[in-house]
């Protein structure tokens, strides 16, 4: 759960200077507000100038090289390593594998994991409001193995129903694939009590940290959690490249899920050795400069400070949450002040279609819940209002989010989501506002 913040001031327009394309005009000549960061972040200059140079400086293969270009290659991967290690707390940098992001990191336990430990009639429990994923690899590696998914639903307010959790975590569960904070709802579970009951009951947690490792301070040895995923395109640096934590003794209890290239100790004609860890998971040639920037992102990240990025986030999320109410028909869906009139989420079956949310006229409670913010407005498609909004100048993304059986349960094909990062400002929200307004008024809704 988030910790309150201290009142700590972010200098916005300090951070905003650090972001070349904020400076955009758009073709029609609106300037650019940039709402879709959940998707994914803008880039500061530090990060993009990290990458060309490594491309223009000392470009060469990792661990391949014995010269001086590769021997520096090798150096900045590693101090790499390190500082990601700080930054999750993990124990060692065997324990930090770059991936291509967090759907290769489910994807990669759920098949190195998987394959070898689970067994027919062992379960795996998610949550409704899983990412596809951080659910379709699980689907496949279940239906492969004949184990069983379950699923956690939410409560009146949109958090985990932990009070059911005895219904659905047992003595065959093998698996808790969760969300760090869900990419629909901002939801932050509560990822302590569910962490110590899996482990009461001999099973492993997987923290999908694609939304949460970038928006709140994370520590994966409290609560100690065994295998955690995260991209770097959401923690303000290049696409293509991310991290899966896994504890030491897990990984190397686990086969590989690719194989050739660096991960590869020894050949003969009929057997292979692993390398050690963490090249064991690494195979083939990493996104280097990519990674090497990542470097330079956490660097970032670390010197603005996390408990700024989340004080600023949630100003501004409570702003929303003031203001948005004015645009008439709109319906906010996430964790808020008092209980809803409806149950979200029943396991089995979905939520029907005359699911009603709650209006959008309560209080956040900001320690449970991100900076992302997913609405309707009544008579409006969310791609409409997409539209109308881009013509203002306002970037947010609609559709279902890549959580069809979230909104299956909520009783809605789609919603609008705005999220917010470190250079969003009070008054790019209160545009937003002004651009829903001028949807309503283009869609004849007045």
């Amino acid at each position: 759960m988030l910790q309150t913040a201290p009142p700590l001031d972010l200098d916005v327009a300090a951070v905003r200077a650090e972001f070349p394309v904020l400076d955009t005009t758009l073709p029609n000549g609106a300037p650019l507000v940039f709402l879709d960061s959940a998707a994914s972040v803008q880039k500061p200059r530090c990060v993009i100038d990290k990458e060309v140079e490594v491309y223009t400086q000392y470009y060469a293969n990792a661990y391949r090289g014995d010269y001086q270009f590769g021997v520096r290659i090798d150096e900045e991967l590693e101090a790499v390593r390190a500082k990601v290690r700080d930054f999750i707390g993990a124990g060692s940098t065997e324990e930090i594998i770059f991936t291509s992001g967090t759907t290769m990191g489910v994807n990669l336990v759920a098949n190195a994991w998987g394959r070898k430990f689970l067994q027919p009639g062992d379960e795996i429990l998610l949550t409704i409001m899983e990412h596809h994923a951080n659910l379709v690899p699980w689907q496949q590696i279940a239906r492969e193995r004949g184990a069983k998914l379950r699923f956690l639903p939410l409560d009146d307010d949109y958090r985990l129903d932990l009070s059911r959790l005895d219904d659905f975590l047992t003595d065959r569960t093998r698996m808790v694939a969760v969300t760090g904070m869900s990419n629909v709802l901002g939801t932050v579970p509560q990822l302590r009590e569910l962490t110590d009951a899996a482990h009461r009951h001999g099973a492993l947690v997987f923290v999908d940290g694609a939304q949460s490792v970038p928006r709140m301070p994370t520590n994966v040895q409290d609560p100690a959690v065994d295998f955690l995923a995260f991209s770097a395109h959401k923690l303000y640096g290049p696409t293509g490249v991310g991290v899966l934590y896994g504890r030491g003794e897990l990984l190397r209890e686990m086969d590989p899920f690719l194989c050739g290239g660096h991960m590869i100790s020894r050949v003969t004609q009929q057997k292979t050795d692993w390398a050690e860890l963490p090249a064991k998971f690494e195979a083939g040639t990493l996104c280097i400069a990519q990674a090497i920037a990542l470097g330079t992102a956490v660097d970032w990240v670390s010197h603005l400070g996390m408990d700024r990025i989340v004080q600023h986030e949630h100003r501004l999320l409570e702003h929303a949450l003031e203001v948005l109410p004015t645009v008439p028909g709109l319906r906010i869906y996430g964790p808020e002040d008092g209980s809803r009139r409806s149950e979200v989420g029943k396991n089995e079956p979905a939520r029907t279609a005359d699911f009603r949310p709650p209006t959008s006229d309560l209080r956040p409670l900001t320690s449970d819940r991100g900076a992302i913010l997913s609405f309707t407005v009544a008579g409006a498609h969310p791609q409409d209002l997409s539209s109308f909004l881009d013509r203002k100048g306002v970037a947010v993304r609609y559709g279902h989010h890549c959580t069809m059986p979230l909104h299956e349960a909520l009783g809605v094909p789609a919603t609008v989501r705005a999220s917010f990062a470190a250079y969003n400002t009070v008054e790019e929200i209160d545009a937003l506002v002004d651009a829903l307004h001028f949807a309503r008024k283009r869609l004849r809704l007045d």
